[in-house]
């Protein structure tokens, strides 16, 4: 079997990881319960581009026992657990090309030999996979029946991909899930960003300023545990709409040009460019921390930075401090990538439950009726996500009400008034 990990030997640890991880999986256990009865993948070649994590073993595990061919590579250089990579090329014979800290060209090369399978299914995390089959791979183009994609970022390149015209075959945006984005956006992203940044740094976020830049659902989830663990929370935002929503959940909203002064830590949670700029981090009091939770390590002008710097060194693991030609220090975190996977080990594994349940439902849908799918970017069948709902409930032991017929006909109805 061809594969590109760190250290096949790390395997067993590994194994115990994801042990661990499944116990808080029990939705994705009850999918695989079912797939390995019904093998509905059987005949897919997938090619996953995810973090590798022990969430995502779990995921494959799962679409294998489906009757999948399952390969992977990393969808970020640093969020690679390379005990999972092992485990899951040892004791789950599943290809796997990602090593935590690869460089760029090892990254790129890790999603060709991914491709190199020739998959009919695709499974993106950034959309990285599916803009390389569209621009170095086209020939495995006509091959591919679907394709899955997990982050907003992704999302919002393939849907920029389907208005040019571009995008070849049908993608489900998972993120667009309930069951994804109000659980592993909001919850997700907000425990294991702080997590991150504790891990990193060692500070106390009581009392510290702390500022968020962008108030979608990861921004949300970040503000809420900032603010949970004693921080006075700044936002910042350029949609009116989630500016008047963070005023309205009872938080600062400020310009970043104003916030900069102010904040001790900065956090990036939108899916743009360059949202902290040269001029802003000009402006930061010496000693400020800055990071980024979004997928890309674009939202944060490091180059701005770095012709700034004077001086550069790494202080303790994911923490560079940078010493500007004004005399001060800017602290960035995980060179600027994912901290909450960078220095930390991800969201913890109850909330990826419904998000990988999704992905494996998508895919299975995907396969059943993507030859009867436009070119476009859908949204997860409403029928999946409340199924993934019902069966998270069940596994909480949690019991909700019913509709009865006569309540069911009045919401049906319009003739009955006041």
């Amino acid at each position: 079997m061809d594969f590109d990990i760190a250290d096949v030997n790390l395997a067993d640890e590994g194994r115990l990881r994801v042990e661990w991880a499944e116990r808080s999986m029990p939705v994705l256990k009850q999918i695989r319960g079912r797939f390995k009865r019904e093998k509905p993948l059987k005949g897919v070649r997938l090619a996953a581009c995810l973090h590798v994590t022990t969430e995502t073993a779990a995921l494959l595990r799962t679409l294998k026992a489906g009757g999948a061919e399952c390969v992977v590579c990393a969808s970020n250089p640093l969020s690679t657990q390379d005990e999972v990579a092992a485990t899951l090329v040892r004791h789950d014979e599943i290809p796997v090309f990602a090593i935590k800290g690869e460089d760029n060209e090892t990254y790129y090369n890790h999603l060709f030999s991914v491709l190199d399978k020739k998959p009919t299914i695709t499974m993106d995390d950034g959309a990285d996979l599916v803009s390389t089959l569209h621009t170095d791979r086209k020939e495995l183009l006509s091959k591919i029946r679907g394709g899955t994609e997990e982050t907003t970022t992704g999302v919002i390149r393939l849907r920029s991909m389907a208005e040019n015209g571009v995008l070849r075959y049908p993608i489900i945006a998972v993120n667009d899930a309930q069951t994804k984005y109000l659980f592993d956006n909001r919850y997700g992203t907000g425990q294991s960003t702080l997590d991150g940044i504790v891990r990193a740094t060692n500070k106390l976020i009581a009392g510290s300023v702390f500022v968020v830049c962008g108030y979608g659902w990861c921004g949300r989830g970040v503000a809420m545990r900032a603010r949970g663990a004693g921080a006075r929370v700044i936002m910042t935002e350029v949609d009116p709409l989630r500016a008047l929503e963070a005023v309205m959940d009872g938080f600062e909203v400020l310009p970043i040009g104003e916030a900069a002064p102010i904040g001790d830590i900065f956090v990036t949670v939108t899916g743009d460019i360059q949202v902290i700029r040269a001029s802003h981090i000009k402006k930061m009091k010496d000693g400020a921390i800055v990071c980024n939770s979004g997928h890309f390590n674009v939202e944060i002008d490091l180059a701005g930075l770095q012709r700034m710097t004077v001086k550069r060194r790494t202080i303790r693991p994911f923490l560079e401090e940078y010493t500007l030609k004004n005399s001060r220090c800017i602290y960035i975190l995980g060179e600027g990538r994912l901290i909450n996977l960078t220095a930390a080990e991800g969201h913890p594994s109850s909330v990826m439950d419904m998000s990988f349940a999704n992905q494996a439902l998508a895919a299975e849908y995907i396969h059943r009726h993507g030859k009867g799918l436009e070119a476009r970017v859908y949204t997860v069948p409403e029928e999946i996500d409340k199924t993934i709902a019902s069966l998270k409930l069940k596994a909480l032991g949690v019991k909700i009400d019913t509709l009865t017929k006569e309540q069911q006909r009045y919401l049906a109805s319009w003739e009955t008034g006041t």
